[in-house]
């Protein structure tokens, strides 16, 4: 086969064009985004079942939605969250199975529900995780709400007809109301209740079809249309009338309007309101494709706007990707020009030329399996592209290297490429095949976390492939053209003469390593001892996942329930006026603002699951991280010290909007069925994490509720003709409010709603004074026939499988603090006496160290099958079982050299650092079985005993060593140094590779030779009496 490609004149070139064709074809069709996105995994189950407080919804909607779900074959867990008036169960599936048949089987067991509450709505099952959100567009200038939510619904068709943006929903208008505020004096004047008067309506404003009349010549289609769509028919409509011919209207009884349903929930940007429009896309469509479509269509929309209208870009989530991707790609260029100057300091400027040729097909063929295999272009797949440029080097350079000393020995060019690539054909493909076994481990690690990591060894895998195929069927024949233009100039003279004498020296420091053996091998055991010790005492800091830097930062506000909006909108204006202090305090480069917009969104809190006036989040758009000197925890640490602490204010959050891979920084999860033992366990882990220094926003979701007025029908009542659903019945319409119907108005939907007017219900003493309306008109006093105690309840319920729940969250400045040291502190220090004080209650940790708990498991599964398999091989290969563990000992000593590097980098050991070094671990042994080799043959060629034969190995394989590491660390470097925030996440996994192969060729030199010599004297060393032509193929 070499032979055939390398003399063929034309099959080698067409192979490389395939693989480039196939590369920039398929490569156009990646996804582009930050992170790979796990499989859709999860299914809400909705269930509204308004005035409900959380103990109802608990009982009567998430219990019976988890029994349903115990038929669900493949579910993995299951959540709910009981609130007011909203019951939300969340189904998670089991990693692996088939997500569309679970969807079908959850929807099917939600439907043969048949005891949910009367009054609760049908339940809506939605799958979660198939589309992305991409970014906002806050629309500013008509100053009236209705005006600007038209104004909003006519660039949203508008912005969805231009092509290119999937989908779009407007936030910051409640729902539109025809509403009629009945007064209750007139009322009882009139023997009404509000139940009769929805009746009323009900049945007189009708718009529907009443069939057909078919004649011989046509047919007609008979319509009511009686239907009132606007204040001023509804307030004309006839609710009782007299067989004297008396009338009343509604108009006389109540005031009718049309308004929002609530105004809790406004949205303001740069201090005017705004409309949000949110843009979202599928899993199937590209968020650069669809920013780029927006940011044109925006250009189009203002010039036609009116004048005072804005239309601005907030919370972009995917520009940033563009900005990362760059990133990304700019030091790939950077380490393959230093990858193609070494090769071209120490092999010529054509031969370098041919062998670095490789860089690009390898690229596109592993870009191509890429695009077959469903990856996306991201962070995380373009660190592995990056990372595999220093390590396809090394098959090429020992195949090159190799065919060169052939050609210099007199061979024929075809020969020379034939005989040379041949004779290394097993040893590289040995060596490729440790790698795959390691990196193939990895390929299936689990969790949220493990889908972002699993992706770079598979990349690096599908690249070092291609480049196999590379190397022995299209770099012999180009090479072919290259052979008699070796270097001869001066530099090649001084390179050769260097390299040789870091060779000696080298040489002879390993002559004293192989005497001193025992010694040595003592030493690399107590250094590896030592920096196994940095991590386990705590000295080096472990956290899950490096901090993400965005561009998006919030402040989100949670007050006591019934919290009126006005307190509110003032928290509100104190964060805002600290935000201009911190603006103005921090000048950027070029005189531009850190704070480039700033939205403020009443009614909403994300931490918090609630709804109302008593939320606010306010959002800031920073200046691009590319572009601004700080990160965004300064940031937000002199913000909260410019606001300082505000009365009443339960939490006041300061966080990036969007959450990493690795989950919430501080999580932890009470269990138990009694909440006021719950609440109680919940107060005291608070008060413990917020001792922390550098933790803030400490908060557990079991919150008060608002205030109940609990009734109960007193003797009275029965005598009386009064039931306690004719009670019920009559509250819920007067307080809460009926929904009469659904209209449909210009588009929009449009409710028709009845309930006591504003001030009467906001006033205790209208209660006091409320009258039920009995079978036959009269009313009786509320207070004759009920006996009425006030409570208060909790805001929110949550269970998770079956069992009741309180969250306790936290957030980490990680310049001060470690979530992982201070959970575990947490967990050996405080979480037994909690557990003592509280019998019943259980704790369990979520967040960034469960997430990591579980892909370091399978990670460290996957890890060990693949030194299983590594050692199957090597013992196929080296016929003994002792030996293939010599070979194997540099990696757990490289691990003292990724922890070493960390530690003088300043930087956290994390999961993308330990990827690095398992990673490492199926490049390094390749050195190690190679020297290994080397000192059977040298042996076998006549060295007096093994501690020559390994010094005389040493020296024959120095040059090869050196120039394969060299050109890996040369590719890495460039990310190594960066200095970019966005590069941040980038640099531990980088750290690991660059100072464990550092250390890795450092055992292999010096330690490895030591540590066979010492098998020799045991009598373990399998030795050969034949020197066979390695030598002669790979020396140096």
């Amino acid at each position: 086969m070499i032979r055939f490609f390398a003399g063929h004149p034309t099959i080698a070139n067409l192979l490389m064009i395939v693989f480039l064709v196939a590369g920039l074809i398929t490569g156009s069709t990646l996804l582009r985004e930050t992170f790979p996105r796990a499989e859709p995994s999860e299914v809400s189950i909705s269930v509204p079942y308004p005035g409900a407080r959380p103990e109802d919804v608990e009982t009567g909607v998430c219990e019976r939605i988890e029994a349903a779900l115990d038929g669900v074959t493949d579910l993995d867990s299951a959540s709910c969250e009981a609130r007011e008036g909203l019951g939300r169960a969340v189904a998670r599936m089991r990693e692996g199975a088939d997500f569309q048949g679970f969807v079908a089987q959850v929807a099917s067991e939600v439907e043969a529900i048949s005891d949910f509450p009367t009054r609760a709505e049908p339940a809506e099952v939605r799958a979660l995780g198939l589309t992305d959100f991409v970014a906002s567009v806050a629309i500013t200038g008509p100053t009236e709400r209705p005006a600007l939510e038209a104004y909003a619904e006519a660039v949203r068709t508008r912005m969805l007809r231009w092509g290119g943006i999937p989908k779009v929903d407007i936030r910051g208008f409640p729902t539109l109301e025809l509403r009629i505020e009945l007064r209750p004096g007139a009322l009882r004047q009139y023997g009404l209740s509000v139940s009769d008067i929805a009746r009323a309506v009900g049945a007189a404003s009708v718009d529907m079809p009443a069939g057909s009349i078919d004649t011989e010549a046509h047919s007609l289609l008979i319509r009511v249309a009686e239907e009132r769509r606007d204040p001023a028919a509804l307030a004309d409509l006839v609710v009782r009338a007299s067989a004297g011919g008396g009338q009343v209207r509604l108009g006389e009884i109540a005031r009718v309007s049309e308004s929002y349903a609530s105004d809790d929930d406004a949205i303001f940007y740069r201090g005017r309101p705004a409309a949000l429009l949110d843009i979202t896309k599928t899993r199937a469509q590209d968020s650069l494709d669809t920013i780029d479509a927006l940011n044109a269509f925006l250009v189009s929309e203002r010039a036609l706007a009116p004048p005072g209208v804005g239309l601005d870009i907030t919370a972009d989530g995917a520009s940033v990707i563009r900005e990362r991707l760059a990133l990304v790609l700019v030091n790939g260029l950077q380490g393959l020009a230093l990858v193609f100057a070494v090769l071209w300091l120490f092999f010529g400027l054509r031969f370098a030329f041919w062998v670095a040729a490789g860089l690009p097909v390898a690229f596109m063929g592993g870009i191509a399996i890429m695009a077959g295999a469903g990856y996306s272009l991201n962070l995380m797949t373009t660190i592995g592209l990056l990372i595999v440029i220093g390590l396809l080097m090394d098959d090429a350079i020992v195949i090159a290297e190799n065919i060169a000393r052939h050609r210099e020995r007199g061979a024929a060019p075809l020969e020379a490429a034939v005989k040379g690539a041949g004779q290394v054909f097993s040893n590289v493909l040995a060596s490729f095949a440790t790698t795959a076994m390691i990196f193939g481990s990895l390929a299936f690690l689990k969790g949220d976390l493990g889908a972002v990591l699993r992706v770079v060894p598979a990349v690096m895998l599908f690249v070092l492939t291609v480049s196999l195929i590379e190397a022995f069927l299209i770099l012999p024949h180009h090479l072919l053209h290259s052979l008699d233009a070796r270097r001869n100039g001066w530099i090649a003279v001084r390179v050769d003469a260097g390299l040789a004498w870091l060779r000696d020296a080298t040489g002879r420091v390993a002559d004293v390593t192989i005497r001193a053996r025992y010694l040595v091998a003592g030493a690399a055991v107590a250094v590896l001892l030592v920096a196994v010790a940095q991590i386990a005492g705590g000295t080096l800091k472990f956290t899950a996942f490096p901090e993400l830097d965005g561009d998006v930062i919030e402040a989100r506000v949670l007050l006591p329930q019934g919290t009126p909006l006005s307190r509110t909108e003032a928290v509100v204006a104190a964060l805002l006026a600290g935000l201009e202090q911190v603006n103005a305090a921090e000048p950027q480069p070029g005189g531009a603002d850190l704070v480039q917009g700033v939205s403020v969104s009443y009614g909403v809190n994300r931490d918090s699951f609630e709804a109302g006036a008593h939320l606010a989040t306010v959002s800031v758009d920073l200046l691009p991280s590319a572009e601004r000197t700080l990160r965004p925890d300064p940031i937000m640490a002199a913000w909260r010290a410019e606001v300082g602490p505000l009365p009443d204010v339960i939490n006041l959050k300061y966080t990036e909007s969007t959450i990493g891979p690795a989950g919430i920084a501080l999580d932890m999860r009470l269990k138990g069925d009694d909440l006021d033992a719950l609440k109680t366990a919940a107060t005291e882990l608070t008060a413990w994490l917020a001792s922390y220094d550098g933790v803030t926003s400490v908060l557990d979701d079991l919150r008060p509720g608002k205030t109940e007025l609990t009734l109960r029908l007193s003797d009275a009542a029965g005598p009386m003709g009064v039931t306690a659903a004719m009670v019920a019945d009559q509250l819920r319409a007067a307080w809460f409010g009926t929904t009469i119907s659904e209209l449909q108005v210009a588009g929009r939907a449009v409710e028709v709603t009845a309930q006591f007017d504003e001030t009467a219900a906001a006033t205790m003493r209208s209660f006091d004074d409320f009258v039920v309306i009995r079978a036959d008109g009269s009313a009786v006093p509320l207070s004759v026939v009920a006996e009425i105690t006030t409570d208060r309840g909790v805001a929110r319920i949550n269970r998770e499988d079956g069992v009741r729940t309180v969250t306790v969250q936290g957030t980490i400045d990680t310049s001060i603090a470690n979530a992982n040291a201070i959970v575990s502190d947490t967990l050996a220090r405080f979480v037994p006496g909690l557990i003592e004080r509280h019998p019943g209650i259980g704790i369990e940790v979520e967040g960034q160290r469960a997430e990591a708990a579980t892909t370091q498991k399978s990670m460290m599964k996957g890890f060990a099958l693949g030194l299983v398999g590594v050692f199957l091989l090597l013992s196929f290969q080296f016929r003994s079982y002792v030996e293939p563990i010599v070979v194997m000992l540099v990696i757990p000593l490289a691990l003292a050299g990724s922890i070493f590097g960390h530690m003088a980098m300043g930087l956290d050991f994390s999961m993308p650092s330990l990827l690095g070094y398992v990673a490492l671990a199926g490049v390094v042994v390749n050195n190690s079985i190679l020297l290994v080799d080397f000192i059977k043959h040298e042996h076998g060629a006549g060295a007096a005993g093994v501690a020559e034969a390994a010094a005389l190995a040493v020296r024959a394989r120095f040059r090869a060593m050196f120039l394969t590491t060299t050109t890996t660390v040369a590719g890495l470097i460039p990310i190594l140094t960066e200095t970019s925030l966005q590069a941040q996440i980038l640099v531990p996994l980088v750290a690991s590779l660059v100072f464990g192969l550092f250390a890795a060729i450092i055992v292999v030199i010096l330690v490895l030779p030591a540590v066979y010599a010492i098998l020799a004297d045991l009598g373990l060393a399998t030795l050969s009496d034949d020197p066979g032509d390695l030598v002669e193929t790979v020396e140096a």
